[in-house]
This record gives C-alpha cells, sequence and structure tokens, in this order.
C-alpha cells in the first residue's frame, strides 16, 4: 500500500485493493448511519451527500477493477467476483483474502 520512492501509485492490484476497501466503508456509512438519519431524524440531505460520495467511489472501483484486468493480469472470475462483492455490504472486506493473497508480489 505504500507509494514507491519514484512517486509512482501502488500496483493496479493494490490499487484496486484499497479502493474496494474505500467503496465498502462509503456502502456501510450509507446504510448504517445516512439511510436510518434520512428516515429517522429526517435528514435526506446525509443520504444525498453519502450516496453521491458512494456512487464516486463505485464507479472509481469498477475502474480499479478494468485497469487491474489489463495491466496486472487479474483473470475475469476474479473481476467478476470484485464487482460482484461491491454489490454486498462487507463483501469487498472478503476480497482480501479469496482473490488480492493469489496476486501479491
Amino acid at each position: 500500500m505504500s507509494v514507491t520512492s519514484k512517486g509512482t501509485l501502488p500496483n493496479p492490484i493494490n490499487l484496486m485493493r484499497i479502493t474496494g476497501i474505500i467503496e465498502g466503508v462509503s456502502y456501510l456509512v450509507l446504510i448504517l448511519i445516512a439511510m436510518p438519519l434520512k428516515y429517522y431524524a429526517d435528514m435526506p440531505m446525509a443520504v444525498r451527500i453519502t450516496g453521491s460520495v458512494h456512487g464516486l467511489l463505485f464507479v472509481l472501483f469498477m475502474y480499479s477493477i478494468v485497469h487491474a484486468m489489463l495491466k496486472a493480469s487479474l483473470s475475469f472470475k476474479h473481476a467478476a467476483m470484485a464487482a460482484i462483492a461491491s454489490l454486498l455490504p462487507l463483501a469487498t472486506f472478503f476480497l482480501d483474502k479469496s482473490i488480492f493473497d493469489q496476486y501479491r508480489k
């Protein structure tokens, strides 16, 4: 997860991992904090803001999956697993054991 001494980005698999974890956290914030605020505290702005941030992070995660397929030879099977995991709460956190261990260098 560290940046190399030349200032380049981490490899595509690590970038996908970082993006997936951040996207997973934003999904949990949306479901566990923003949604209750909307419906129980009458604060719809919480979902609007958190949902927008989560949407952007979701798109970045999808981009990082494609980038990892093209640059780091991530298999289609693993890319599909990552894409499906992004739709399920907590699933992106489990990608580390199921996918990323195979691509660590």
